[in-house]
């Protein structure tokens, strides 16, 4: 295992927390994928300015990706990992924590990629919002990633992790 893709149901399953540490436990390169694609002022990165600076940063002997961003890159992180991490947690336990990393963001205004900020309107107002589009999501996803990760068998482990026990237990046995 030495390209990992991180991959979730919706946002606060700890895409970015476990990323992190199993990119520390592997000597590798930890890419997250929101500070590529929130440029500033949140303007989205562009397509196929997105694609090139992936595409050698992916061609490296090892790096842990988190996020996979497929409306606009579509299965490139995916296609290069050789394994797939999807964090599947229930909705109570993945709730709790983005209202808390909100909060906590928002009360110390804290700084996220290229110098944006969570506010209250585009994290709670809104379909868009973020926490309409982790509602939204997670029933997507679940639905779609089944297909999505099916058939990448012997050239991708596909590892789902649906408790904080699992992805506990997962850690320490790495």
């Amino acid at each position: 295992m030495r390209r990992v893709a991180i991959i979730a149901s919706a946002s606060g399953n700890g895409k970015t927390t476990i990323g992190r540490a199993l990119a520390a436990r592997l000597g590798v390169r930890f890419v997250e994928l929101d500070a590529l694609v929130h440029g500033p002022g949140w303007t989205e990165t562009p397509d196929d300015e997105l694609r090139a600076t992936l595409e050698p940063i992916l061609a490296e002997h090892g790096w842990v990706v988190d996020g996979d961003y497929q409306r606009k890159i579509g299965t490139l992180v995916l296609d290069a990992a050789d394994t797939v991490v999807w964090l599947d947690l229930p909705t109570r336990v993945w709730f709790p924590r983005l209202m808390r990393r909100t909060l906590r963001r928002m009360r110390g205004k804290e700084t996220l990629w290229n110098d944006n900020r969570e506010t209250w309107r585009d994290a709670f107002w809104g379909r868009n919002s973020l926490f309409g589009y982790a509602l939204t999501q997670q029933p997507r996803r679940r639905r779609e990633y089944p297909q999505l990760l099916a058939g990448r068998g012997e050239r991708t482990a596909v590892v789902r992790l649906r408790s904080r026990r699992e992805v506990d237990r997962w850690l320490a046995d790495l």
